[in-house]
């Protein structure tokens, strides 16, 4: 089934070297102008060089175990976006080798090409990598025929694959810090937004705690503990900043945190037990974090009487849960969403959920659905 050895026996045309200079030219012309396409250029470019009848692109995702089949052309393009196994499979072979491998009849080996009804005559696959690079994926490249590719096939193949790989690390690399600056850029922005939260609720805190205190000791005892209690609840924000953040097993728990230093009496919460994993934390710490803040600066939590109460349900794979503040006064619907509803939604978003939001006279009322799965991570 391997057969790579006999490329070398095989009879090869003389290396035509112009041909190869203006391939690269075109493809890095393809990389300034437009740097998405260098991948279905290079299979095509391939499958012109090569003579093969399909041909495609294996970009390996770490994080999966797989690949997945990107710029597909030829008898094989109705399989675009298809995943394969990266340790059963000939383009998993190709990068533990490093180098062009050949094969024959990979389907009588590999039971899912088998079964997808493909046959591959022979099959030549290339490493996708820049040189000194671990390789991001591989080049196939498959004929109709047995016999077909030879030696120089595989060279100027690995040179351009070597150009291509180059320039999708360049692309990647300007994407992962594009990125990165969208992140730092929400992350100032949120930072800016808790800490003006902070304040607000501390001064709330202030001027609540002197009202019920009667003297200054009952007073300093008092919003010591509120402060303690915000400063834990916020710590449960863990995002890629801080170290310290309280041990959380389970959702209620979560909830008496954040809850705590808001409340003038517990809250009201009725549900089943729901373990979280670190990042569930993270996420319905901001959320929660988010609505009991507003809930104290503009909602039933900003009166002496207010009371919020959270009830939660498992529905098959997805958790249903529901945010009622009671005890408000004339709560109105805010004409334009600010920036901590936004990130609320963001995060929800994000793991998949979904968000209803009724602004009753009375209170807010949230319903938040989200998928069961998302809590365990």
């Amino acid at each position: 089934m391997f057969i790579t050895d006999q490329l070398g026996n095989r009879q090869a045309a003389e290396p035509d070297f112009l041909r190869e200079k203006l391939a690269i030219q075109n493809l890095a012309e393809v990389m300034s102008d437009h740097p998405d396409e260098v991948l279905p250029r290079l299979v095509k470019l391939g499958m012109e060089i090569c003579g093969a009848h399909s041909a495609g692109i294996s970009i390996f995702e770490p994080d999966a175990g797989r690949f997945r089949w990107h710029a597909l052309a030829g008898e094989l393009a109705t399989f675009e976006g298809a995943t394969t196994p990266r340790n059963f499979s000939p383009c998993g072979v190709c990068l533990d080798l490093g180098e062009p491998i050949l094969m024959e009849r990979p389907e009588r080996a590999y039971d899912w090409i088998r079964e997808a009804g493909i046959t591959v005559p022979e099959l030549l696959l290339v490493p996708l990598a820049a040189k000194g690079a671990d390789a991001i994926g591989t080049l196939w490249l498959m004929s109709e025929d047995a016999g077909h590719f030879t030696k120089e096939h595989a060279r100027v193949m690995a040179e351009l694959s070597a150009f291509a790989g180059m320039a999708l690390r360049s692309v990647q690399t300007e994407k992962r810090l594009k990125l990165a600056l969208q992140q730092q850029e929400t992350l100032t922005r949120e930072m800016s937004h808790r800490i003006k939260n902070l304040f607000s609720v501390a001064d709330s805190m202030v001027r609540m705690t002197a009202r019920n205190a009667q003297t200054k000791e009952e007073f300093a005892e008092a919003l010591s503990g509120r402060l303690h209690a915000l400063a834990e609840a916020n710590a449960l924000i863990r995002r890629s900043f801080g170290t310290e953040v309280a041990a959380v097993a389970n959702f209620p728990d979560l909830l008496e945190r954040v809850l705590r230093p808001h409340e003038r009496k517990a809250p009201a919460l009725e549900g089943p037990p729901l373990a979280l994993g670190e990042q569930a934390v993270n996420h319905l710490a901001l959320i929660f974090h988010e609505l009991a803040t507003n809930a104290s600066k503009y909602g039933a939590l900003s009166h002496e009487g207010g009371s919020i109460a959270v009830a939660w349900s498992v529905d098959g794979d997805h958790v249903r849960m529901e945010w009622t503040e009671s005890g408000a006064c004339d709560v109105q619907t805010p004409e334009t969403p600010g920036f901590g509803t936004r990130l609320v939604e963001t995060t929800i978003e994000r793991i998949g959920g979904k968000i209803e939001r009724d602004w009753r006279p009375e209170g807010l009322r949230v319903r938040i659905e989200l998928p069961l799965n998302t809590l365990r991570i």
